[in-house]
């Protein structure tokens, strides 16, 4: 006697759809790896590239104005030369965002000034020039004493900070942005027998960044 096999519909649908199930996953396994692979390619890169963080240069500092009214509140006006350097052989570095101001013990005592964005390539060079100003700035009751002590001691120490936002170039990649921020030191010559401002120092100190 010979037997005749059927399916029901039903059946032969749940084998379709093990199929394109089985399809669905096949799929996400290869695009898995691909995306994996391509991730490890740049992991690799960067682990061998390694790129450093720029470094900058305090060259030159001049203060033109630095008057205090009794209201405590203060008028500057002051230039800094840095010089920055990009390190690195094989990275570029794209400066999308540069903040600079001064500070003295603490408070700043100019406005936040933009510099323009600019393009560093390999072991590149770039002399950035910043003029900084203040009118009415408001500083702590000891700012007087505290510059008073600085002209008996003979010399002025003012803090140049910079902050903003960098992305590092690798071939044709370019990695997100990274903040970056410099801390430089100058010191400049104040005494009783010095006249007042302008103050100048272009002894040249390195600045401390981190990124």
């Amino acid at each position: 006697m010979s037997q005749v096999l059927s399916k029901s519909p039903k059946h032969c649908a749940n084998k379709q759809g093990f199929t394109i199930k089985k399809q669905h996953k096949k799929f996400f396994c290869i695009f898995s790896s691909f995306f994996t692979s391509i991730l490890s390619l740049i992991l690799l890169l960067w682990l061998i590239l390694h790129p450093s963080k720029p470094q900058f240069t305090l060259k030159e500092a001049d203060i033109y104005q630095l008057n205090l009214s009794d209201s405590h509140l203060l008028n500057s006006s002051m230039q800094f030369t840095l010089l920055s350097k990009n390190p690195n052989q094989k990275v570029g570095i794209y400066y999308d965002q540069i903040q600079i101001y001064a500070a003295y013990k603490g408070q700043q005592i100019t406005v936040d000034t933009l510099l323009p964005p600019f393009y560093q390539g390999h072991q590149d060079s770039n002399l950035l020039t910043a003029s900084l100003v203040g009118t009415g700035l408001p500083v702590a009751p000891s700012f007087g004493y505290e510059v008073g002590r600085d002209q008996t001691a003979g010399k002025f120490v003012v803090n140049v900070k910079m902050n903003g936002k960098l992305r590092w170039k690798v071939g044709t990649w370019v990695s997100g942005h990274y903040r970056f921020n410099v801390n430089c030191v100058a010191v400049l010559p104040f005494g009783p027998s010095l006249p007042t401002p302008p103050l100048t120092s272009n002894q040249g100190t390195l600045c401390s960044t981190s990124v």
